[in-house]
């Protein structure tokens, strides 16, 4: 692979996070921004629900991180997710982000983070065929399987 052609590095750990997981996903380098599920939607060709929303929560308590896989068109409801974590979650800043999954908030991807973090995944996206998400940067994508996606990251399905 030219140089210009090459994957940041970012992109490049989700890469070998998917191959490590067994599959034989190849990440994908756009143009435009896939900051957010509309953005993403656009660019890629597809619908806004196919999107996966990598979202970090920090429980208010424990400081602990949990990951939340949302469907493009859905939003999180805090006070619905708190009484299943057991604790009162917040929406993470993006220094806590980085911190926990080594990426930036706008590239955040389901997988390949820095540490563990507990997941869970919307039930919305198990109707689609094809997700996609970002693969750690504004500027990669990958698509996936629901299925895979939940397996890749040991996600329990949950309701928003």
């Amino acid at each position: 692979m030219s140089k210009a052609n090459a994957l940041p590095e970012t992109a490049n750990r989700v890469q070998l996070a998917l191959h490590k997981a067994g599959l034989t996903i190849s990440v994908r380098q756009v143009r435009a921004s896939t900051r957010t599920a509309e953005e993403a939607a656009a660019v890629i060709g597809c619908d806004v629900g196919q999107i996966v929303k990598s979202m970090v929560f920090r429980g208010c308590e424990s400081g602990r991180a949990y990951l939340i896989l949302a469907s493009g068109t859905n939003r999180v409801d805090e006070n619905k997710r708190s009484l299943l974590l057991g604790e009162r979650i917040e929406q993470a800043t993006p220094v806590f982000v980085r911190e926990k999954t080594g990426f930036a908030i706008g590239g955040v991807p389901p997988l390949g983070h820095s540490s563990q973090i507990p997941t869970w995944m919307d039930q919305a996206l198990l109707p689609f065929q094809t997700l996609w998400a970002s693969a750690g940067s504004p500027h990669a994508v990958f698509s996936i399987t629901p299925k895979d996606l939940a397996q890749v990251t040991f996600a329990s399905l949950i309701e928003l």
